[in-house]
């Protein structure tokens, strides 16, 4: 076997803030959608008052949750994955585990890397990107996708502006010198296809452009063009987006909240029921405050890039350290 590279090092398992918030991101998207499908919707009411474990999918008392990030808009890659959360729901102990799937993970059976899956499914069919992105993931983790929610960037970027920008502690200079210019992807000479984008250190205000391109950059110098500084910034936005959207001047103004909604409602693809709706929020809204019902884990050291990459049709991948199974095993405990 070539040499390989380990991948970045490894963060400690605890619960950072952007668990917290990513959650109730997930959760408030649920809820956005939820308003406008719900109105005189006997199903999402009657979910709400059952009991989640009777109304939802479950394995072994569990109910799984795919949420993905789209490229969408005009960027080049409108429809690749940008970032996965697998979400699982503990019906037994009411805990909820969170784990951020690497992007560039190489999945066997497809031939293509993890964030391609969604592309495929839609190229099959209209619809098809949730399935077939929900069964890699599956097939990553070893264990079942009960639901999947994609959510369009091109959407969460507007709802960024609507509550007028984030801040943002910068924590590593990013420095990207070939970030791609959208719509310039042919454009001639080669060098008017990308902009540099640079981010110093400190706070830092942005709109949802800018909030956007900070959380993309694939070619920034040293470790913050890694898939995994990439998960870290965009945990960051996701977190600052929640600060504004908690903050008074958001939350008591009914203008904001309706052109919020109306944007992840245009956003946002799930396969999630409308009564399954009801069971979802209640199981968020009963047991997300809970002490010690939040966990989050990771893969970074299950994981590395090889060297040679002519298997993987010369791209930058992650492949396991040893095999499926101790991924797979990982999971399982880490549950």
């Amino acid at each position: 076997m070539d040499p390989e590279v380990n991948s970045p090092p490894v963060v400690t398992r605890r619960l950072f803030p952007w668990v917290l918030l990513g959650l109730f991101v997930v959760a408030l998207t649920i809820l956005g959608f939820m308003y406008f499908r719900s109105r005189q919707n006997a199903g999402f009411v009657s979910g709400f008052v059952e009991n989640p474990e009777t109304l939802l999918s479950v394995t072994d008392n569990r109910t799984n949750i795919a949420f993905l990030g789209i490229g969408g808009g005009d960027h080049s890659a409108g429809d690749l994955t940008d970032s996965m959360m697998f979400i699982s729901l503990d019906h037994q102990t009411h805990e909820i585990s969170l784990l951020s799937v690497p992007r560039d993970i190489w999945v066997d059976t497809m031939v293509a890397k993890l964030n391609t899956a969604y592309h495929y499914g839609e190229q099959r069919r209209e619809g098809g990107g949730l399935d077939l992105a929900s069964s890699a993931i599956s097939e990553v983790l070893g264990q079942p996708v009960h639901y999947a929610l994609a959510l369009d960037f091109a959407g969460f970027t507007q709802a960024i502006d609507l509550v007028g920008g984030v801040d943002i502690d910068v924590q590593a200079v990013l420095d990207d010198k070939l970030y791609p210019i959208p719509g310039k992807e042919t454009a001639e000479p080669e060098s008017d296809r990308y902009e540099h984008l640079f981010f110093d250190l400190g706070m830092t205000h942005m709109d949802g452009a800018t909030a956007l391109k900070f959380a993309r950059p694939r070619h920034a110098e040293g470790d913050e063009g890694t898939d995994f500084a990439r998960s870290r910034r965009q945990q960051q936005i996701i977190q600052a987006f929640q600060d504004k959207l908690l903050s008074s001047n958001t939350f008591l103004s009914l203008d904001t909240l309706q052109a919020l909604l109306a944007s992840f409602r245009s956003s946002l693809e799930t396969n999630i029921q409308d009564d399954e709706f009801g069971g979802l929020l209640r199981f968020f809204l009963t047991y997300s405050k809970l002490d010690n019902s939040l966990d989050s884990f990771n893969l970074d050291e299950l994981f590395l890039t090889p060297k040679n990459r002519s298997p993987y049709q010369g791209q930058w991948v992650l492949v396991p350290v040893n095999n499926w199974e101790e991924i797979h095993d990982h999971v399982a405990k880490n549950l």
